[in-house]
């Protein structure tokens, strides 16, 4: 792709739209806004900018259609797919100042907010009202929920509530032409012509910058309770997933995770837990209602589910201290991961009665290319986190050879029902694999859309194909 350079007079020209303060070329910034949490990645952006309104955003959209000059949105950094990366240098547009949350409205349980408010204050915000946004990613503390929207960000909890798709009702997207649209209404029905609403959800900031968000809200659980389910093997552990929802339980988190990430987690950050011999994988299950009588009856027949499936011990967390821990024992993983090892971290997710044929897969693939792996993730509704790790592997397999064997865990994925991103986005590292579940045809349609939204293709430019 050819975009022009940003020249000295268009920096002044941007500075008269945001300030001189909002326009940042020294070294450190430009070093700042060049990675995510993807891998090692770098790309320097040429300038970066961090308006304050819609019409700034506007009017820099305009200006950069007009000349010719790519412009990568940025959230909160904490992507995992590339997708903030400027891989052609050109405009980086930083969210962070469009951060209010502008209406609660506790009437018809929907809120209004700008897309650089961080997830979990949002979260903060309206459970003081005693109301819930239950769309809660492991960065909720930084991520931001803008980013959120443009990559189709989950968590534990959609399990029971739904993806983020079901919550977002209306964006305010500013085009890259520079234009302003409300994409849908502030309704729970939407059937008015082609949904742009769900069309922005997941595209990556390829095809508009989100500058406003309306969100459906729903009332508070008052109370919850937590078990931790012990396995003497991974594919066990799987296979209880789906046993335990054809038992007529739909638990509001469950998440899977393998002992060599708890015992990574358990050094990383001292969390108080014991990790008992001959036990290779956990089930962490959570039910929550209005009726605490409701919830131990249900976590009586999540038992007897475990037991038939090969559970050899399950911890009730008895205590708001220890619900946290076993929290923080998931939370903390992915980071754990990455202070222990150079790794590589793929987002896959099957149909959840897939699951033991997806992790047995795995560690075939892995002992046939020389790498282990730690995988944990949202096992309720499907989706793993495969986290590669180089280990003992030479640089010159890791960097050739580990495509390979990525490739087929991707080959076995769809093989098994699903697909190669279920909620961390494709951005710059996944759109090679693109082929493998999408035809041609497929892409081709959506790279129309693209080209009606983005003729120039200035706006994220690289991503997703």
């Amino acid at each position: 792709m050819n975009f022009n350079t940003v020249s000295y007079s268009i920096i002044e020209e941007i500075k008269t739209i945001v300030g001189d303060n909002y326009v940042l070329t020294d070294s450190e910034s430009i070093n700042k806004y060049s990675h995510d949490e993807t891998e090692d990645l770098r790309f320097y952006p040429e300038v970066v900018i961090k308006p304050n309104s819609v019409n700034q955003i506007s009017k820099l959209l305009k200006l950069c259609n007009e000349n010719n000059i790519c412009v990568t949105p940025r959230g909160g950094g904490t992507g995992l797919s590339g997708g903030a990366l400027p891989i052609y240098g050109g405009l980086l547009l930083s969210l962070e100042n469009l951060n209010n949350i502008l209406d609660i409205d506790e009437r018809n349980l929907q809120a209004t907010l700008e897309p650089g408010v961080i997830t979990e204050v949002f979260m903060n915000a309206v459970s003081d009202k005693g109301l819930l946004y239950p769309v809660d990613p492991s960065s909720k503390g930084s991520c931001f929920i803008g980013g959120n929207v443009s990559h189709g960000s989950g968590g534990p909890r959609v399990v029971k509530y739904g993806t983020i798709r079901e919550y977002i009702l209306n964006l305010e997207v500013v085009l890259p032409s520079g234009e302003v649209i409300w994409t849908g209404a502030n309704t729970l029905k939407y059937a008015s012509g082609y949904n742009l609403t769900q069309l922005m959800i997941g595209s990556e900031g390829t095809l508009g910058i989100i500058t406003k968000i309306v969100v459906k809200l729903i009332a508070k659980p008052v109370t919850d309770v937590l078990l931790m389910a012990s396995f003497s093997t991974n594919e066990q552990a799987c296979a209880a997933v789906s046993a335990i929802f054809r038992a007529g339980i739909v638990p509001s988190a469950l998440e899977f995770m393998e002992r060599r990430g708890v015992e990574w987690v358990i050094e990383y950050d001292h969390i108080p837990f014991d990790l008992k011999e001959g036990v290779n994988a956990f089930l962490m299950i959570e039910v929550d209602g209005n009726n605490l009588d409701t919830l131990f009856a249900e976590a009586e027949i999540i038992n007897q589910v475990l037991e038939e499936n090969g559970c050899t011990e399950v911890l009730f967390a008895d205590t708001a201290a220890q619900k946290d821990d076993l929290w923080r024992i998931r939370r903390v993983m992915p980071v754990s991961v990455k202070s222990n090892s150079v790794y590589k971290e793929e987002d896959t997710v099957v149909p959840r009665a897939e699951l033991p044929k997806l992790i047995n897969g795995i560690k075939a693939i892995g002992n046939k290319y020389g790498f282990s792996s730690i995988c944990y993730g949202h096992a309720g509704d499907g989706n793993l986190h495969i986290n590669i790790l180089k280990g003992l592997m030479s640089d010159a397999d890791w960097n050739t050879k580990l495509k390979e064997g990525i490739n087929e865990i991707f080959e076995l994925t769809v093989s098994l029902g699903g697909t190669i991103s279920g909620e961390h986005g494709i951005g710059l590292v996944q759109k090679e694999y693109m082929r493998i579940k999408y035809s041609e045809l497929h892409l081709s349609l959506m790279r129309g859309i693209k080209g009606v939204f983005d003729p120039k293709g200035i706006l994220n430019p690289g991503k997703i194909f």
